[in-house]
């Protein structure tokens, strides 16, 4: 009996450390641009050739409205945001594109392109979304019960942008950054209860349309965004404010990240603007940003950019294609013509560019010495509008957004 009971024992262990398992291998992409914000997957064993007419189509989801969020997932639900109606809708899918529950989260923007913009950030049990009209709110990501809601506008003097709010927030540690623009321009939230922790000081500007990044450099932690006027960034402490560089900031629409490494960080915008890399060095408490160079090869409307491997990769306006600089010197290693102006994603030594204009997408090899596709397909319309959704690879699967449809491609290698 002690044995039989043994037996039970160990083999219910057993199972419960493969469950975990299991549950340990689900696909996650918890925020906007993959797991660390910088436009790259950390798939593996991916195809790296497409056939005619492009990689398997597993299935599309519809009725998730109209606009140009991309998604989020973790723990086999994944979640975008779309507009029916007027209203602005969170929409929760299995893995199988079925929809699990959606919840309005208020009124969408109907202006000037209308859409839905943010994408929702998973961290934990919550998820949390930002609307284009300023309204942040907490949600249940299991079954979609609203929690804590401010207003960037009525809380924190916050002024809508001319195209909507399209900031995708940043969760670190117990904080949740946001950039409400103005005289706060940058806060940071209890995650947990929506109570203010701190608000930034030291720097006013006008919100862009970019989305916050996190990084350390010297002992200090700080959170960067470009808004109308500069990448800026502030303590991640305190909210006070370290440095500035107005080179990437246009007088439009200001709306790529900017991107960290090696102590430097990139920023580039559109509109005949481009950008540059600075160099961050810290003494005491205080950060220098020293420029090491400038481009106008990389005017980058919004659709982003990646580093990999000592080059920077995205769209041009000013070369009217894609193309690649180098790291450290800025430099122009090649430009390629492609599928034409669109967003870009990295995974397994491959780009994925995908063209706003008429819904292509080519596989590319993320190489500095020249352009070369390995494939390209057409992505079918799923209504009306460009193609601004960034492209997700993530579990071997690569999901596009196209107004109300959402397609998953098998993408892994056989």
């Amino acid at each position: 009996m002690m044995q039989t009971a043994k037996r039970t024992i160990a083999g219910a262990a057993l199972a419960a450390l493969m469950c975990a398992a299991a549950v340990a291998a689900e696909p996650a992409w918890p925020q906007w641009r993959g797991p660390n914000r910088d436009g790259k997957s950390p798939d593996t064993g991916l195809l790296k050739t497409w056939p005619r007419g492009g990689p398997k189509l597993i299935w599309t989801a519809t009725g998730i409205g109209s606009g140009f969020s991309t998604l989020t997932m973790q723990d086999g639900l994944m979640y975008t945001t779309g507009i029916i109606g007027r209203q602005l809708k969170i929409t929760a899918l299995d893995m199988d594109g079925k929809q699990k529950w959606q919840v309005t989260h208020g009124p969408g923007w109907t202006g000037s392109h209308p859409g839905s913009r943010a994408v929702p950030t998973i961290d934990g049990d919550s998820i949390y979304l930002l609307s284009g009209r300023g309204d942040l709110r907490q949600y249940n990501r299991t079954t979609g019960a609203p929690g804590w809601t401010v207003s960037l506008v009525k809380n924190f003097g916050g002024r809508t942008p001319r195209w909507g709010y399209a900031e995708s927030v940043l969760i670190d540690g117990e904080k949740l950054i946001c950039t409400p623009g103005g005289s706060n321009v940058m806060v940071a939230l209890n995650k947990t209860t929506g109570k203010t922790i701190w608000k930034s000081t030291g720097f006013s500007a006008p919100a862009g349309y970019a989305s916050a990044i996190a990084f350390e450099v010297g002992g200090i932690r700080q959170y960067a965004n470009l808004t109308a006027k500069a990448l800026c960034a502030f303590e991640a402490d305190t909210g006070k404010f370290l440095w500035r560089y107005t080179r990437p900031a246009g007088r439009v629409a200001n709306c790529p990240d900017p991107i960290f490494q090696d102590d430097r960080v990139f920023c580039a915008s559109g509109y005949r603007v481009g950008g540059g890399l600075v160099k961050l060095d810290v003494a005491g408490k205080n950060v220098t940003a020293t420029e090491v160079w400038d481009t106008r090869h990389m005017v980058n409307h919004h659709g982003g950019y990646v580093i990999v491997d000592g080059a920077i990769y995205g769209y041009s306006d000013s070369d009217r294609g894609w193309t690649c600089l180098d790291f450290k010197t800025g430099k122009m290693n090649w430009k390629g013509g492609g599928v034409g102006k669109g967003s870009i994603l990295y995974a397994d030594g491959m780009l994925y560019c995908y063209g706003e204009g008429g819904g292509n997408i080519a596989l590319v090899k993320a190489t500095p010495e020249k352009y070369e596709e390995a494939g390209r397909f057409k992505v079918p319309s799923g209504g009306g509008g460009p193609y601004w959704a960034h492209p997700v690879v993530c579990g071997g699967r690569m999901y596009l957004r196209h107004a109300d449809h959402l397609y998953a491609y098998d993408v892994k290698a056989k």
